[in-house]
């Protein structure tokens, strides 16, 4: 691609987003790639927060913009960093996601048993890196954190990495909520690296402990929102009925693609040794589980017909949440109330979430002073509840229908 010719997105977040390079621009027009406009960022947040329909290929074109722009920064700084470290960094940034499933973090090891997105992401790369006769090989180093510019791979995957700064702007943009407004650009604008690590220069300081505020608040407020648990949770039980019915050889409208996850048992082993699985995840979307909720609407299966109803019409479980387990007895209760008891796993349940706004067992966000030194956040930071978020919270909810 001539530079002079370089395309340009117009992303409501950040006005024209300009294609970096010929290699990104020819990911990005990929199948595999193109996938992901057909994946919603937020799952089903939009049953709560209806503006929450942008997709994982808004957020990652938006991610790859924001590693551009941070790249152009260190480089004002004297890192030296090449076009090809550029070039491989943004295209990592971009093809992060591109292991997600239908519905993003809600269906995840449903599908595939206990196989994260990362894991499918890295997998579409060697994939796409075969078509491209080896162009990705940088891309893959600095995404699997193998090559030696270490801060590289902090842009692609860290405590402030761009994935972060973008979800957070975008997400309370498309919801409305506005806790989640972040200060991306001056965070950017406030990036350093000493000893080969992604730092915040002194000046950053206030715009960090937002951005932490920021993240602990949009979990509670929207990916964590009880009454998107209560959305999400019906649906992770309506596949898991599908596919209990499926291994009954009972028959269900699905697309092919679908039904390929839903009579097959796909583990870790099957699906990396396995073409068929890779390419029919690679035409899996949203939209193939949504048309089959909407036709087993009126399956002869109760279980399955009810389930589907309630999502398709929005008539979503009672949810509690609590700071400690449910007791038994009281979920003993509401399962004697049902009419068939045979339903109770799927109408009367519970289970738990955690909410972890900054760890620093493994990447900090160290604030460097103009003397040299470096600092923890929870140290450099004057505001107590910085510390509190380092702190895993726990929370646990209990489903149940609203007619009980």
């Amino acid at each position: 691609m001539n530079s002079s010719k370089k395309k340009i997105i117009n992303d409501p977040i950040y006005g024209f987003v300009t294609i970096p390079s010929g290699l990104i621009f020819e990911l990005i027009e990929h199948p595999y790639f193109q996938r992901l406009r057909r994946i919603k960022q937020l799952g089903l947040s939009n049953l709560v927060y209806p503006g929450a329909l942008h997709t994982r290929f808004q957020h990652v074109i938006g991610a790859m913009w924001l590693c551009s722009q941070s790249i152009e920064i260190l480089k004002s700084k004297g890192i030296e960093i090449s076009d090809d470290e550029e070039t491989a960094v943004c295209a990592a940034v971009l093809l992060h996601d591109m292991g997600h499933g239908p519905f993003s973090h809600t269906l995840e090891g449903m599908l595939v048993s206990n196989v994260s997105h990362e894991k499918i992401s890295i997998h579409f790369m060697h994939l796409l890196n075969e078509q491209l006769n080896g162009k990705l090989d940088l891309c893959i180093k600095i995404f699997s954190n193998q090559y030696h510019k270490k801060f590289l791979h902090q842009l692609v995957s860290s405590q402030l990495d761009m994935d972060r700064l973008d979800y957070l702007r975008r997400d309370s943009f498309f919801t409305g909520v506005q806790e989640g407004v972040i200060g991306h650009d001056r965070i950017i604008n406030m990036l350093n690296v000493s000893n080969d690590e992604l730092v915040i220069e002194e000046k950053g300081i206030y715009s960090v402990e937002k951005f932490l505020i920021a993240r602990r608040l949009m979990y509670w407020q929207v990916y964590l929102h009880k009454t998107v648990i209560a959305a999400e949770t019906l649906l992770v039980k309506i596949i898991t009925r599908a596919k209990e019915l499926a291994d009954q050889k009972n028959e269900l409208f699905a697309t092919p693609a679908f039904a390929f996850f839903l009579y097959n048992k796909v583990d870790e082993n099957t699906f990396f040794t396995n073409k068929k699985c890779i390419e029919n995840y690679s035409m899996l979307d949203d939209s193939d589980i949504l048309t089959s909720v909407k036709v087993w609407q009126n399956h002869s299966d109760e279980i399955l017909s009810t389930l589907c109803s309630m999502l398709c019409n929005r008539n979503l479980p009672k949810i509690e949440i609590s700071n400690t387990k449910f007791d038994s007895e009281r979920i003993n209760i509401l399962q004697s109330k049902l009419k068939n008891k045979n339903d109770s796993e799927y109408l009367v349940y519970t289970d738990s979430v955690k909410n972890e706004a900054y760890s620093n067992d493994d990447f900090h966000i160290n604030i460097l002073y103009k003397n040299g030194t470096l600092l923890d956040i929870t140290q450099a930071s004057d505001q107590y509840n910085i510390e509190a978020l380092s702190k895993t919270v726990t929370k646990y909810f209990l489903c149940y229908p609203k007619n009980l």
